[in-house]
């Protein structure tokens, strides 16, 4: 049978509201009500009723996290950095993994407004999805344009890009070729791609379609090694692709670095732990997280306030023995 606040009352010998008062924290309550209170609610197994708390305080310290995947280290780590960081301020976090879907984003939308969560970080890459543009939903974006009245928080892409090329002509590489995800995505990290053009002065660029199947990615970049025989530097964008390409690379009998340097983009202690001979761009993952939960909490706790729209963080080259 479900404990109820009643019940609580009776053991402690306080009425129902003096209970209520020490599960809300409100006024004063000597401290021999309170542990009498305490005492019961522990004898008796007791758990508040969190959606009726909430009505009361208007406020369910629920967040919600939409990503596109959580098999991805960069994401995985996000949503670590993300969850833990909420906790301390006393949130739950609800993770979604849309995988790109556009059903499932807007699906996984609707129930998080429908538990009435406080706040949403979106780090997907749907556009359209109608439940974002609710006036009143604080919502922080990582890496992607969901609205220009929605703030953004990434790395600084630009800069990255730059410096993984600048790092591969510095090397000695005289044809190089970037490797990114779909063009048409509106993400700050387009600027990766914007950094290798303004640098290369024979650009040669590849874009993966579906950044989710591994063997449509090595079949892609087999394609591309072989087409491409001259190359002698790939600038990936994300260590995933980095990773596929030193693969495939291996497979081919190419030398890496002695025929062929690769940088890749990402950092995360899952890559450097799996390949620490990667040289890639460190993105500041935790920074990421603080940044985007700190705004988020913000636009909570001031729903008129004006948030910076964009906040770049600055990045690390980390060269090893791919280059």
């Amino acid at each position: 049978m479900k404990v109820k606040l009643e019940d609580v009352a009776k053991r402690a010998g306080v009425s129902p509201t003096t209970v209520s008062r020490v599960l809300n924290n409100r006024g004063y309550i000597s401290d021999k009500t309170r542990q009498k209170v305490e005492q019961a609610i522990e004898d008796l197994n007791y758990y508040p009723n969190d959606i009726a708390r909430s009505l009361f305080k208007k406020r369910t310290n629920f967040i919600g996290l939409v990503l596109p995947t959580i098999n991805n280290p960069f994401f995985s780590e996000l949503a670590l950095y993300i969850e833990n960081i909420c906790s301390e301020m006393g949130y739950k976090v609800i993770l979604c993994n849309s995988l790109l879907q556009m059903d499932k984003e807007k699906a996984y939308a609707r129930m998080l407004i429908g538990h009435q969560v406080d706040g949403i970080i979106v780090c997907t890459y749907n556009r359209g999805v109608e439940a974002y543009k609710q006036p009143k939903l604080p919502i922080v974006a990582i890496d992607h344009y969901l609205s220009p009245t929605i703030p953004v928080v990434g790395s600084d892409n630009y800069t990255g890009g730059k410096m993984a090329v600048q790092h591969l002509i510095d090397r000695g590489c005289k044809s190089i070729i970037h490797i990114n995800g779909p063009v048409e995505l509106e993400t700050p990290t387009q600027m990766r791609r914007k950094a290798y053009e303004d640098l290369v002065e024979n650009p040669i660029t590849y874009e993966l379609i579906d950044l989710f199947d591994e063997e449509y990615e090595a079949v892609s970049i087999r394609r591309i090694l072989k087409k491409h025989p001259e190359a002698d530097g790939i600038f990936a964008s994300d260590d995933l692709i980095a990773a596929t390409c030193l693969k495939v690379a291996n497979e081919l009998n190419i030398r890496v670095p002695e025929q062929l340097k690769i940088v890749g983009y990402d950092g995360t202690a899952t890559i450097k732990r799996l390949l620490p001979h990667l040289t890639t761009i460190q993105q500041p993952i935790e920074e990421i997280a603080k940044t985007s939960v700190s705004k988020l909490m913000n636009l909570i706790e001031n729903p008129d306030c004006n948030e910076t729209l964009e906040t770049f963080l600055p990045i690390e080259l980390l060269i090893n023995e791919t280059t």
